[in-house]
């Protein structure tokens, strides 16, 4: 039976082998890693599609009546299309954006109409064609999506090198369908005899299905890397930078102010009586208590200032551009809003109120721990002054 099998088949079903091995890759990938389970099952059901695809064509190649090849034919022509719809659809949800089923619909119905024309052999070249627009304009889209997410996203210095793959494919496709369009019947005539140009095709695809599935895998990687390094610089409750980040963020703030001669201020401020919360009401509510304070800081705050958590119920904002009176103003109004926005909770809204010290950066290339702790005297000011006020590192500043 294998003798009856042409080079060209033969590297028709290494192509088919090439892809199930990263189907099973991809569907364990669905099973295990939970952030990524939608886009891994679309991936599987890419590499398992193309691999279907292929046994068609070989299916095709080995049929004992000629009257079912060209459907054969057909049906491969569809999965590939199916499974580039797959692969594009599984991009789109791992970047964050929706998937088009309404366009894969659209260019679903062109193929079907384009397969069910073809299956006439003296118009093989119709339904090729039409295959091959659709999946060039897919490998279109995953330039496109792959190359934002690349640059916006990702901040990487080559961006153009991740849709690299999807650009490749796409030429790919774009030269065999004007070849299928220009040539009348060179499309069916290619396909049906062993050829080096089948087996070269075959190997070409198997080269570009590999480059895929290493850019996909560089997807996966960057997106660990990136929650890896979030998780490293952010406070797992509020969300917050943690306190080595601000402290990288206090050093890189000195650095810009030096250049630009900018002021500063740092704003530290602590919950008043946070123990009560917790021991009358439990750790919950005061997790519930530190979010709450968390989300007032994101609301009052401008998009250009830093907020961390440094630990327990002490937060630090990072004011770039604001000299004394204006970091003043900023955390009177913080206080402010904390003050008239008690925490809901099951029972019953829980009052809150916090302390402020407000500490400027005096102009020199100070260490960034001697300007927290002018500005953690500050605050132990304001807390010796009754608490739910603001306290300057050099005067005291009552409100409230």
């Amino acid at each position: 039976m294998l003798s009856a099998f042409t080079p060209s088949d033969v590297a028709f079903a290494m192509a088919a082998i090439a892809q199930t091995i990263p189907a099973l890759l991809w569907l364990i990938c669905a099973v295990v890693v939970r952030e990524a389970r939608r886009a891994s099952a679309h991936w599987c059901a890419f590499s398992a599609l193309g691999a279907l695809s292929f046994g068609c064509f070989v299916a095709a190649q080995q049929a004992p009546l000629a009257h079912i090849t060209e459907p054969i034919r057909a049906a491969g022509n569809i999965t590939a299309v199916l499974s580039m719809m797959a692969l594009h659809g599984g991009i789109r949800l791992f970047i964050g954006n929706t998937v088009p089923y309404t366009i894969y619909a659209v260019l679903l119905a062109a193929v079907l109409g384009g397969s069910w024309i073809g299956l006439d052999p003296h118009a093989a070249s119709i339904r090729v064609g039409v295959v091959c627009a659709v999946q060039a304009i897919l490998s279109a889209g995953m330039v496109v999506d792959l190359y934002r997410f690349a640059g916006a996203t990702m901040k990487l210095r080559l961006p153009w090198l991740l849709p690299l793959p999807a650009l490749i494919s796409g030429l790919i496709y774009v030269e065999r369908c004007l070849r299928a369009v220009l040539t009348v019947g060179a499309a069916n005539t290619q396909i049906a005899v062993a050829s080096g140009f089948n087996v070269a095709s075959a190997f070409a695809y198997v080269a570009v299905t590999l480059s895929f599935h290493a850019m996909l895998l560089s997807l996966v990687l960057m997106r660990l890397i990136a929650d890896l390094r979030r998780i490293s610089r952010h406070d797992s409750l509020t969300g917050l930078l943690n306190r080595r980040a601000l402290e990288e963020e206090l050093l890189l703030q000195v650095q810009r102010s030096l250049r630009g001669r900018v002021p500063f201020c740092v704003l530290m401020l602590d919950a008043d009586h946070f123990k009560r919360i917790n021991d009358r009401l439990g750790h919950g509510v005061g997790d519930m208590a530190l979010k709450h304070l968390a989300s007032l800081m994101r609301t009052q705050m401008r998009s250009i200032d830093t907020l961390g958590r440094i630990g327990g119920e002490e937060f630090v904002v990072i004011l770039p551009g604001l000299q004394e009176d204006a970091a003043v103003q900023a955390a009177e109004r913080l206080r402010a809003l904390i003050s008239n926005t008690p925490l809901p909770s099951a029972t019953e809204p829980v009052a809150m109120s916090i302390s402020v010290g407000v500490a400027q950066w005096d102009g020199h290339p100070e260490e960034t721990t001697r300007l927290l702790m002018r500005a953690d005297a500050a605050l132990y000011e304001a807390k010796q002054g009754g608490r739910d006020r603001v306290a300057l590192a050099s005067a005291a500043v009552s409100s409230g």
